[in-house]
């Protein structure tokens, strides 16, 4: 067969081969249809490979007899067989004769292969390598003929790694693979100097040492330039002299080989470097497809070939950056080495080696245009430091100027600021100034006189303006005028809104005060709403304004704590403690975080351990600020609560007047801090049943307000409905009607649903205590409908009343019906265990216990038995009201006795509990008649 035949017969038979049966008959027959004899022949040489499946798994040339391990040849002794081909075989062998020790690596033209055309080649290894000495290249060490007429060469013994299985196993970065390359070049190049040829330039004889030095190998099938005596470049049986996956388009085509084919074989080693990929997508790999490549098809750019074969996402992120490093310089360099035409190729190795050299350095390469717009790309990257820092001067001075050009503009325009708030100042004073001797300053006029005064001469200053306007509405929340606050905090965002140039300090400022204004009036969801899209703001600016930010975290946290996110509230809190400690000299600010932190305790239950927090907190206060400082009237109100829900009204009271003197001192007793601590101090006293004591605090309170904000303000009404429940415990019904009635003008007056359902409420409640309940009815049905008007009504308490006054005036189905409703409205919204809900509970009871409802009658006597002195007396009335309801039940039951000694009981410890008498104990007083009348 013809080497012309067996070019077509190779590609059709490894396709066919890779087939199976099936499929493989099927193109046998297409190809019949075609050619009848060519696919005669490819099923002749299909059924020789399936006849003699075991040809060549013996070896043709049996291993020559005398050459084994511990055999010697010449000097050297054979110590294992290193590697072997079709002409020779490498041993690892030492030198036997004593003279000195060295390994070498000991190559032998194999017996009986007396083929004249392999010797000859032997001769001419040995010649090349004689020519040879170079740092890179393993060294011909000595040559000769055995005993046996065998001839060998000894080489220096390379104990090493193939250059790209070194370089992938170690992960060697990218420069570091270049200089390796350079190396090889180096040699290569050498050899190319002494006018050799390697021919075979590949990684397996490109060996890298541990101590990461390349060494070139096998110069066997090496050609001499300058030879005139070429042996063939195949063998007689047909079989290659060279390594096709590295093998030049040349050398395919068996054309002359140059220095031009060692240029292409690098350009292979190159691509597998960069890439750890060979230069070819190929679909079967077979010999044929390997040469088709080679001589026409396009290497894939050496970027885009290390995007292939990508497992996870660090891997696709790693050979993203790998492929931009490839892309441009070292693609082109890598494909204008492996061009199929020698002459596009690099002229040489040297020149190969400088173009890499070139790209190391950040300098223009040979291997694609030298535009105006590269050379500059190069130059840049290439003193990117030095043009950096030039770079980084001109623009530190250029921001420098400008800085001092702003500067000097924002100086003028804060000096015109301060003189206009200076001549504001001076004019509102003096204007204070003209009222008649003696004549007290009128606090709220001066307010209104500054808002008013600052609107006509701050009209060019908005900032100013708007920093006037804040600071009133801090005025005003301060003395308790929160609409007005808030009203002020409105004008103030309209007027940033719409300014350029307003520092974000003044904008998280006036976010902070209209969030707290919102929380005080009992909008916490409102709250909410305002300041959760600007926390990027506060995030953004928390490292340059702390002080702000953390008071933005604290506002929000506490609006999220009053709508019972805690779990939010806690890491706002916890963020801005973090930052007022990194505040020189916040010491309050972090005493008041800790303090955050410490009722977000007392709501979760931990009362000991809330406690113990408000106690630090007071400790650290007189330690670092003095035990006159505003912030102790906040812990100690704090600290009272938590002593009375524990039982400890003693003490809760002391810690309260300490307050009080405190808030005197700092507030005055017209502030609303100190009215504060007024008002906990008479619903500690109502606790306790001290009516005396609570009506001499609350009238206090309302006289001071009343003075303050005239007889018609909203927050009044609370005043009256306390003045008036205070009252009727008294035994006092004018007085406690008088004040209800008061507090429904108001609410009326000033259209508030909420305020006016309250009043409603609580003189209805009254009037049912005292018998009136035609009266009362229509109140409370109104009250019922104003409450369920609110988008946050709540009706569960006057349904509560409204069924015991159906009760009272004789319709027991419509009155149980509404007890009922109350009871789940309370359970729903506030839990069993909550007061208002157990009140509920006791309502529904006391009629059933009343028919002779058994199981209600023994519920009554469990919530009488939770009337320990230790509960607060909210929960103690109640125990006491199922007390006074069970001894009823029992007596219009037929257990007068019975009925009798449980109101006695009760009586006693009425009058040791509530001295001061109380509409329960003339409750109890008049069932005590009823019973002695049974």
């Amino acid at each position: 067969m013809d080497a012309e035949r067996w070019q077509r017969l190779s590609p059709l038979l490894d396709a066919l081969l890779e087939l199976e049966r099936d499929a493989r008959d099927r193109r046998l027959l297409e190809l019949r249809e075609q050619d009848a004899s060519l696919a005669a022949e490819l099923e002749a040489l299909i059924a020789l490979e399936e006849a003699h499946g075991d040809f060549l798994s013996e070896p043709l040339v049996p291993p020559p007899s005398g050459v084994d391990v511990g055999s010697e040849v010449g000097p050297y002794r054979l110590e294992s067989l290193l590697g072997e081909g079709g002409m020779g075989q490498v041993w690892l062998a030492s030198r036997a004769d004593g003279l000195y020790q060295r390994r070498v690596a000991l190559k032998l033209l194999r017996p009986g292969l007396t083929s004249h055309d392999l010797r000859l080649r032997f001769t001419r290894e040995r010649e090349i390598l004689a020519r040879l000495a170079h740092p890179n290249i393993a060294r011909l060490l000595d040559a000769g003929i055995s005993a046996d007429g065998l001839p060998y060469l000894a080489l220096e013994y390379v104990d090493g790694t193939p250059i790209t299985d070194y370089c992938r196993e170690n992960r060697m970065p990218l420069d570091r693979r270049l200089r390796m390359f350079r190396q090889v070049c180096d040699a290569v190049s050498h050899a190319h100097a002494n006018l050799i040829v390697h021919r075979d330039l590949k990684p397996s004889n490109i060996l890298v040492t541990p101590a990461g030095e390349v060494r070139l190998l096998d110069f066997g099938i090496a050609k001499l330039l300058d030879s005139q005596a070429q042996a063939p470049e195949q063998t007689g049986t047909g079989m290659r002299a060279f390594t096709l996956h590295y093998a030049a388009p040349e050398q395919i085509r068996g054309e002359p080989v140059t220095t031009m084919t060692d240029v292409y074989s690098l350009g292979v080693v190159l691509y597998e470097l960069l890439t750890d990929h060979k230069p070819y997508r190929l679909k079967r790999h077979s010999d044929a497809e390997w040469e088709e490549a080679i001589l026409s098809a396009d290497p894939v750019r050496p970027s885009a070939s290390v995007l292939r074969d990508t497992a996870g996402q660090a891997d696709r992120r790693m050979q993203r950056r790998r492929s931009r490093l490839l892309a441009g310089d070292l693609d082109n360099i890598t494909l204008r080495t492996m061009a199929k035409r020698p002459e596009q190729r690099y002229p040489s190795v040297e020149a190969l080696s400088q173009d890499v050299a070139r790209f190391q350095a950040g300098r223009p390469v040979q291997a694609r245009p030298q535009g105006l717009g590269y050379r500059l790309r190069k130059f840049v990257a290439r003193h990117r430091w030095a043009l950096g820092s030039a770079a980084l001067v001109v623009a530190v001075l250029t921001t420098a100027l400008a800085m001092i050009a702003w500067q000097a503009r924002q100086a003028v325009a804060e000096a015109a600021r301060a003189q206009a708030m200076q001549d504001f100042m001076v004019g509102l004073f003096e204007n204070v100034g003209g009222r008649r001797r003696g004549e007290p300053m009128n606090l709220d006029q001066l307010l209104d006189d500054a808002v008013e005064r600052g609107n006509l001469q701050l009209a060019r200053e908005p900032r100013a303006r708007a920093e006037l306007l804040g600071v009133i509405a801090r005025l005003r929340a301060s003395l308790g005028d929160l609409e007005q606050a808030r009203t002020l905090l409105e004008q103030q965002a309209a007027i940033i809104e719409v300014t350029p140039g307003i520092p974000n300090s003044l904008q998280l400022e006036s976010l902070n005060q209209r969030g707290r204004v919102l929380r005080l009036l009992g909008k916490p969801a409102d709250c909410i709403a305002l300041l959760q899209p600007a926390q990027t703001l506060a995030r953004r600016e928390q490292s340059r304004l702390p002080p702000q930010a953390a008071d933005f975290y604290t506002q929000l946290g506490r609006c999220r704590r009053a709508v019972g996110e805690r779990h939010g509230a806690r890491q706002l809190f916890e963020r801005a403690l973090a930052l007022r400690r990194g505040i020189e000299g916040d010491r309050v600010g972090v005493i008041e975080s800790q303090m955050d932190l410490a009722g977000l305790l007392a709501e979760e239950g931990d009362s000991a351990g809330a406690l113990a927090a408000y106690e630090d907190a007071a400790r650290q206060l007189r330690e670092r600020v003095g035990a006159r400082h505003a912030l102790n009237i906040d812990i100690g109100r704090e600290r009272a609560a938590l002593e009375a829900s524990q039982g400890r009204f003693d003490d809760a009271r002391g810690i309260l007047q300490q307050a009080l003197q405190i808030a005197l001192e700092v507030h005055g007793p017209g502030h609303e801090a100190t009215l504060a601590v007024r008002g906990q101090l008479a619903r500690l006293d109502l606790d306790t049943s001290r009516f005396a004591d609570a009506d001499e605090q609350l009238r206090e309170v309302h006289r001071l307000r009343l003075g303050r904000l005239g007889p018609d303000h909203p927050d009044l009404v609370a005043d009256h409905i306390r003045l008036g429940k205070v009252a009727w415990e008294r035994n006092d019904l004018a007085t406690a009607l008088g004040r209800l009635h008061e507090a429904l003008r108001i609410a009326r007056a000033v259209r508030d649903p909420a305020l006016t359902a309250d009043a409603l409420h609580a003189l209805a409640e009254v009037l049912h205590q005292a018998g009136r309940d035609r009266e009362a009815r229509p109140l409370l049905i109104e009250a019922l409908q104003l409450r369920e008007s609110l988008p946050d009504g709540h009706g569960d308490a006057i349904e509560r009343s409204l069924g015991e006054v159906e009760i009272a005036l004789g319709d027991m189905v419509t009155g149980q019906a509404r007890l009922h409703q109350g009871l789940v409205l309370a359970r729903r919204r506030l839990g069993d265990g909550h007061a208002e809900t157990v009140r509920s509970e006791l309502a529904t009871l006391r009629p059933r216990a009343l028919a002779g409802d058994a199981q209600a009658l023994a519920r009554l006597d469990e919530l009488a038995l939770d009337g320990d002195p230790a509960r607060r007396h909210s929960l103690r009335a109640i125990a006491w009201q199922a007390a006074a309801a069970a001894a009823r039940a029992r007596c219009d039951n037929g257990q007068a006795a019975a009925g009798a000694d449980a109101l006695e009981r009760l009586s006693q410890t009425l009058a040791t509990e509530q001295p001061d008498g109380s509409a329960l104990r003339r409750e109890v007083a008049a069932i005590g008649v009823h019973c002695r009348g049974r």
